[in-house]
């Protein structure tokens, strides 16, 4: 190793570095540039931040791993604090007093990714935590984390165990290997009849794939030790990774998927008992999970990895540890994130033609069979050289609107197909995509898309569990399922359900264009707060959903639906631009980090970006939060009180060009983020964010 990842620099003893962990992280970046490792500590603490804020980095045992992976590191590196007043970082056992900050670069080596997990793997270890706690130095420490990341070679010795895979897959094994290879089959089989000796492996990964998949690693194994379980693991991380042998799989009576990711490969463990968690969950309770994996592996009944290589069994998901409520939570969610660029693109693309050609390229005047947009008139039947009346602007106009209105057409299919893809893997997308292709031909538009995705999902994962001669199997991802999951979701939706979910559209756009008055208002008010309450979250996804389902047909979209879109658009601007401003207004009331994302969030909220608001929030939700949404609330209600329309889903100020009237949109957007700054000022005020009062004490040290 040509450079050392820690040093006496970045490594703090005994020190009270805050209250919080926003006060820790700090602490621990601005050590990092000190020693040069970064260019900008307030980038660094802003992403470990932001991975905080999606799952707390404390373990058990008083230690936390809060880490990040940003273009700001400049080599792969670690900052230590042993604290004299401990933290909590949400481990299940109490605050932490060993912290370790692991930082990555962007696109950082393997061979440093893999010294950063192999500290991570050690920090499990009871006798590395307690040498950690007693080191004298600085000195001490560097080399107990030097010999954890490179450990000398060991003495040669009898092997005591066996390795089901290769060692850079981090395959570890309890195996004995007392038998000769010949025999090994033999006494496999005999021992299993004779002692029933479980057999379990599992697959971990988190999403950075630094610490928290090793350490979950490095957890079940010593659990399945302590239990007298041979066990393997496959970790699916930053390093490199080799996957299980076949023969492991196949001797396997259990598996465990430990992941807050996608399981690479997963149709590799088809018909296997699963228990199905976090990564979190495997550090934290290891030996839970084990006992449940052995106790699967047991059970006839236990939820098994389905054979197309998809989710595990729905039918009992408290047995996979997932609920159903939140795997078809999930499944939505993932719908509606691959809608989500159709819609943005396609809207405004058609925002983009009415700019160019005017809202008459949406009439149907020029096709004599009124089946075609006039815009789409134009683009099949002119060209550059045979230009419209209207010449090249509505020339433009017209291909751009016709593009976008193609683009847009996807959305249904797209959202229904991901939908049932997030349930029963890629053979049930092309019933998905059938189920969002009816749901237009019935009028059932996206309510169609949402039941029938799921349904198409359902099905799929249902046909999967048929049992089928081996010969077979090969074909039921690629023929099988897609041919009568199409079938079944399609025929369902024309002869069953396709009236019944029309008939509740209509009733919802009647039920929209009868809108006015305080009903509007109050509809406003219910969006801008739904837009304002997670940032991007499902709340906040559902409420966009809404908005753009109703101006995706704009043959069929009328003033309610535009205003209900402008009405969404101007409360999700509201959080970013009130947070900036408040960091102009009182810069004093936050960290340094957060004056920092102040300045990003300007441009981030002008744009309709609302995660522009999450490091406030992730820092300081009881403050934050519902100053936001007071202000969202605002906004909504006076969008719909003032009549503005918008027709295109995305862009902020940069599509002012597609409304109605611009200067009401501003002064409803004005006056959200003036409320919602000076509610969180005043909140902040009255009781000051822990996070200012820690960095107010560190610059009144370096004073």
């Amino acid at each position: 190793m040509t450079e050392q990842i820690i040093t006496a620099q970045t490594v703090s003893l005994d020190v009270d570095a805050g209250g919080d962990p926003a006060a820790v992280i700090t602490t621990l970046t601005d050590a990092l540039a000190a020693a040069g490792r970064t260019t900008d500590p307030a980038d660094l603490a802003r992403a470990a931040l932001d991975r905080e804020a999606k799952s707390a980095t404390g373990l058990p045992g008083g230690i936390a791993i809060p880490h990040a992976r940003t273009a700001s590191v400049t080599a792969a590196s670690l900052a230590m604090a042993r604290l004299s007043r401990k933290v909590d970082f949400g481990a299940p056992d109490g605050p932490a007093d060993l912290v370790f900050l692991i930082a990555a670069p962007e696109g950082g080596a393997s061979a440093h990714m893999k010294l950063l997990s192999s500290l991570a793997r050690s920090l499990v270890r009871p006798d590395f935590v307690a040498s950690l706690r007693a080191a004298e130095n600085e000195e001490r420490v560097i080399e107990l984390v030097n010999e954890a990341i490179d450990p000398a070679p060991a003495a040669p010795t009898t092997p005591a165990t066996a390795t089901p895979a290769s060692a850079s897959a981090a395959v570890s094994t309890t195996k004995s290997e007392n038998t000769s290879p010949r025999d090994t089959e033999a006494a496999d089989e005999t021992a299993d009849r004779a002692s029933a000796t479980p057999r379990i492996v599992a697959i971990t990964a988190c999403p950075t794939g630094i610490a928290h998949t090793y350490m979950a690693a490095d957890a079940l194994k010593y659990a399945a030790e302590r239990a007298g379980v041979e066990f393997a693991v496959e970790t699916q991380g930053s390093s490199a990774t080799t996957a299980f042998e076949p023969d492991v799989i196949a001797s396997a009576d259990a598996v465990i998927f430990a992941t807050d990711v996608g399981v690479k490969g997963r149709n590799r463990f088809a018909g296997k008992p699963v228990i199905a968690s976090g990564v979190k969950r495997a550090i934290n309770e290891p030996d839970a999970m084990i006992a449940e994996a052995v106790a699967a592996g047991r059970n006839p009944d236990a939820a098994r990895v389905t054979g197309d290589g998809s989710d595990a069994d729905a039918a009992d998901p408290s047995k996979s540890g997932v609920s159903l409520a939140g795997r078809t939570r999930q499944a939505l969610m993932t719908g509606v994130s691959y809608m989500i660029p159709f819609v943005a693109a396609g809207g405004l693309l058609i925002a983009l033609g009415f700019l160019l050609a005017g809202y008459e390229v949406a009439n149907t005047n020029l096709d004599d069979g009124g089946t075609l947009s006039d815009g789409a008139f134009i683009a099949l039947n002119n060209s550059l050289w045979d230009l419209p009346s209207g010449g090249l602007l509505q020339y433009l106009g017209a291909v751009s609107f016709a593009i976008g209105s193609g683009v847009m057409g996807l959305a249904v299919p797209v959202l229904a197909g991901y939908i049932a893809f997030a349930i029963a893997d890629r053979p049930g997308i092309a019933p998905g995509f059938v189920a969002g292709i009816v749901s237009l031909a019935v009028g059932a538009s996206f309510i169609g898309a949402l039941i029938g995705g799921l349904i198409a999902g359902a099905v799929c994962l249902w046909i999967a569990r048929i049992p089928l001669p081996q010969w077979a199997r090969g074909l039921m991802p690629v023929v099988v399922i897609p041919l009568f999951g199409s079938i079944i979701v399609g025929g369902l939706l024309y002869m069953v359900l396709g009236k019944p979910l029309a008939w509740l559209a209509d009733q919802m756009n009647s039920g929209l264009e009868s809108m006015s008055g305080g009903s509007a208002i109050a509809l406003g008010i219910v969006l801008g707060l739904m837009m304002c309450f997670d940032l991007g979250g499902p709340v906040n996804k559902t409420a966009y959903l809404f908005a753009t389902a109703g101006i995706a047909d704009a043959a069929t979209a009328g003033a309610a639906q535009y205003q209900i879109m402008a009405a969404v658009m101007c409360a999700g601007m509201v959080p970013p631009l009130a947070l900036a401003l408040a960091t102009v207004v009182r810069p004093g009331l936050f960290t340094e980090p957060e004056r920092e994302n102040g300045k990003a969030a300007w441009l981030l909220g002008a744009s309709f970006i609302s995660e522009g608001a999450i490091p406030f929030a992730a820092v300081d939700p009881f403050r934050v939060i519902p100053s936001m949404m007071a202000g969202g609330a605002l906004s909504g209600a006076l969008i719909m009180a003032f009549g503005v329309e918008l027709r295109a889903p995305h862009g902020g100020i940069f599509v002012f060009f597609a409304m109605n009237s611009w200067v009401l949109f501003l002064v409803a957007l004005v006056a959200g983020t003036v409320l919602s700054a000076v509610l969180v000022v005043t909140a902040k005020q009255v009781h000051r964010s822990r996070d200012a009062a820690a960095f107010d004490e560190l610059e009144a040290v370096a004073a």
